[in-house]
């Protein structure tokens, strides 16, 4: 890769960078939660989390010692939870074996839990100034289409091809901070993923293989990706008076420790749905349908059909599965997964204490 490419790109990002909340800072614990929060999810999703994040927990040691639900709450709606759950794992770890301060080095960065090369990388260069690229899909995207590579990206041999042309640049001035969030800039406003690239205005296009030779829309190339297994659900909203019903998922897989409307997997109708609620030990008063929804995950879509079903009071005893709360206490305390937020919506609850926004 031509030296000269860096230089113009630390050029352009000069003028051009974003101005972001986590910009200008190289606090290294502000630096990991946002690249934790920028994982999979666009940048204007991340702001408000973000702030209220920080203010929230400050510093590594608030992160260690807050507790579980009010940790999934200040993600709710962000997604990927194990992202925080690891995150504090990861402070924990620093608490307990670097004395709350996190390691400079990318290599002790790797051992802490849900950091991989990529956030090293990050953490390593735009906190502590090392020499670390922070090679994520965006800039093997961009380094590909630069390099004219058309081999899958993903392959080992092809990330350790692209990383050892981006080390080949450094002439020993270059500010490899800059230069890792230049390139996400780059790939963010102008080498794009789904669009056309937007090659005419691109500050680096002169040094770029794929550009030069047409292969643009042919560049990257990302392999073959798995179809996504699709899971029938039946969301059943149980309301007892101004009181909804929930329930906390398990500790361990999909959306672990969240709280849920009761749900079955396999598509009911209203009768079936009245026997459910029936199985939970209520008497059903009224039954009505609720619209159809749909949420995309990673690699499992939940196709998802309700009923709002009026209950009948039967003392406390169902209390001891279920929790009962009015919509706006299960707002205030209770994380609920934004692949329910079509339901929590009908009845005032945000996700997220926010307006609605795509998720990635």
């Amino acid at each position: 890769m031509d030296p000269q490419f860096v230089k113009s790109l630390l050029a352009w990002y000069g003028v051009s960078a974003r101005d972001l909340p986590w910009r200008g800072t190289d606090d290294p614990y502000a630096v990991w939660v946002s690249e934790i929060m920028l994982q999979q999810t666009r940048v204007e999703a991340v702001k408000e989390y973000y702030e209220r994040f920080m203010e929230a927990l400050p510093d590594i040691a608030a992160l260690a010692a807050c507790p579980e639900d009010e940790l999934l709450k200040l993600w709710e709606g962000l997604g990927y939870y194990s992202r925080v759950r690891n995150m504090q794992k990861a402070a924990r770890q620093i608490m307990d074996d670097y004395g709350g301060k996190m390691p400079s080095g990318a290599a002790e960065l790797r051992k802490l839990a849900g950091i991989g090369e990529y956030t090293a990388g990050a953490i390593a260069s735009i906190a502590f100034g090392q020499r670390e690229p922070a090679i994520d899909g965006n800039v093997l995207r961009v380094s590909a289409r630069v390099l004219g590579i058309r081999e899958v990206v993903t392959k080992p041999a092809v990330k350790k091809q692209i990383r050892e042309a981006l080390l080949a640049t450094d002439d020993g001035r270059v500010d490899w901070g800059r230069l890792n969030q230049a390139f996400m800039d780059l790939s963010s406003a102008v080498c794009l993923v789904v669009r056309p690239p937007l090659c005419e205005a691109c500050p680096v296009a002169e040094y770029c293989v794929a550009r030069r030779e047409g292969l643009t829309d042919q560049i990257p190339d990302r392999g073959v990706k798995a179809g996504r297994r699709v899971e029938e659900r039946t969301v059943l909203i149980l309301l007892d008076g101004d009181r909804m019903a929930i329930r906390r998922r398990p500790a361990k897989g999909l959306l672990a420790g969240l709280y849920e409307f009761p749900a079955v997997t396999g598509w009911l109708d209203a009768d079936g749905a009245v026997r459910e609620a029936e199985r939970l030990g209520f008497m059903a008063l009224h039954v009505r349908p609720l619209p159809a929804a749909r949420h995309i995950f990673t690699h499992l879509t939940w196709e998802m059909q309700a009923y709002e079903i009026k209950i009948a009071p039967r003392g406390e005893e169902y209390e001891k599965q279920l929790i009962f709360a009015d919509p706006a206490a299960i707002e205030d305390r209770y994380p609920l997964p934004g692949a329910l937020e079509a339901y929590a919506s009908l009845y005032g609850i945000r996700i997220g204490r926010r307006k609605k926004e795509e998720e990635t």
